[in-house]
């Protein structure tokens, strides 16, 4: 990790009271070593179970030199177990955003094809938006951070699920920064929603020039290593393994999500399987079980049969097909189906077992893989939060990656 906060003599106090606020206990000792208990943080369900645990404990000599307690300090910003301790703020932050997002009955969905984002008939800049490219491809704000995020809260806009995503993880670091401090830490140009090529040739905090270093870790491994916390807010994506050609139904080619919650079971049975590969092995085995039960031309025929389970539809099946149900029943009871939670717009928080099924629904001609988007979480956006939080703490303004927006260079042409 950079030394983006490291080694201001006078930021000790700042630093500590930091890491006490992410959950860090310091014991006084009469030894003359630090010695630091991290313990499992990111195999917790929250802070509480995990201090409960004994994790995150320190034992903090009496007498220590300031440079000595400088480096102690920045060693333990540095911590996994910080990032793990991190992650349980951003886990409230990813389900408070994802939470008022779902309660917005007027943000809408609409297929990619008629338009990336629509603001309805008052237009972008009623809701706190300014266009940057043609055909509603690219957006940033036109005041405010916290107002254009209010827009998805509470106003009329459509948009498909890589708009919902966007959106999840911008509202992300509004929740985890509050209105001020999200207004004052980023540039109105580094919060830019569209086309995912419009946001790569952006500023975008997201995937553009400020993202600065990605985590890659496509097949989970490393966060499936790491534990339960570890996936808190991180973007992702359901997409069709097959060619074009065997796709059904365009608009659901592929869903963009954010991961909501992980549940005990799920992240046990991801670190034992070392990530996605197995699972996606497993999706191939789930779609070809269920084109074998020869389905009747029912809306919504496999969630109805597979996710809710319906006695009446099952009392249906004919007898050779009871076998292959049995099987389908039993992988989609695995606790990875069941108790890995994504948030996807418009379908709001589900099991990932339920994206599964239902598109075997909309295009039941491929099987679909699931994967890790590119992200920063844990590397560049965690060092802006930390130099945030140092920074408000010393009483000084916004840190300096929140330079000003660079005109209208990127204006829509």
């Amino acid at each position: 990790m950079a030394d983006a906060f490291a080694a201001d003599p006078a930021s000790a106090t700042c630093k500590r009271a930091l890491l006490q606020d992410l959950g860090w206990r310091f014991e006084p000792t009469a030894d003359a070593e630090t010695a630091v208990q991290a313990g499992t943080p990111c195999d917790r369900a929250d802070l509480a179970q995990a201090q409960a645990q004994g994790d995150l404990l320190v034992r903090w000599p009496n007498r220590i030199g300031p440079a000595e307690r400088e480096r102690q300090l920045d060693a333990l910003l540095r911590h996994p177990a910080t990032v793990c301790a991190y992650g349980y703020q951003l886990g409230v932050a990813t389900r408070r955003a994802v939470d008022r997002l779902t309660a917005n009955r007027g943000f809408r969905f609409t297929a990619v094809q008629l338009g990336w984002v629509g603001f309805g008939p008052t237009g972008a800049r009623h809701d706190g938006w300014r266009p940057i490219a043609w055909f509603g491809r690219g957006y940033r704000p036109s005041g405010a951070n916290s107002r254009a995020i209010d827009a998805f809260y509470r106003g009329q806009v459509r948009g498909e699920c890589g708009l919902g995503r966007q959106i999840a993880q911008y509202a992300t670091q509004a929740e985890l920064y509050g209105r001020e401090g999200f207004d004052r830490e980023f540039a109105a140009d580094e919060i830019v929603i569209g086309s995912f090529n419009r946001i790569r040739r952006s500023r975008s905090i997201l995937l553009g020039s400020s993202a600065g270093e990605f985590s890659r870790d496509g097949d989970a491994a490393l966060a499936s290593r790491s534990g339960r916390q570890a996936f808190m807010g991180l973007p992702g994506f359901i997409y069709h393994v097959f060619e074009r050609s065997a796709l059904d139904d365009l608009n659901n080619q592929a869903e963009n999500f954010v991961v909501y919650d992980v549940s005990e079971a799920a992240a046990n049975a991801l670190r034992r399987q070392r990530g996605f590969e197995h699972y996606n092995r497993r999706n191939r085995q789930i779609w070809s079980l269920a084109r074998s039960l020869h389905p009747r031309p029912l809306h919504r025929y496999y969630e109805r049969l597979l996710y809710r389970r319906d006695p009446v539809l099952r009392a249906q099946l004919p007898a050779d097909a009871r076998a292959a149900l049995a099987q389908l029943d039993a992988e989609l009871d695995d606790p990875f189906y069941r108790g890995f939670e994504i948030y996807v717009h418009r379908q709001g928080v589900k099991p990932v077992g339920y994206h599964i099924v239902r598109l075997l629904d909309r295009n039941p001609r491929t099987p679909f893989r699931i994967e890790l988007g590119l992200h920063n979480l844990h590397t560049t956006l965690y060092r802006r939060y930390l130099a945030h939080r140092l920074a408000a703490c010393a009483g000084a303004g916004p840190s300096e990656s929140a330079v000003a927006a660079p005109g209208d260079a990127d204006e829509a042409r």
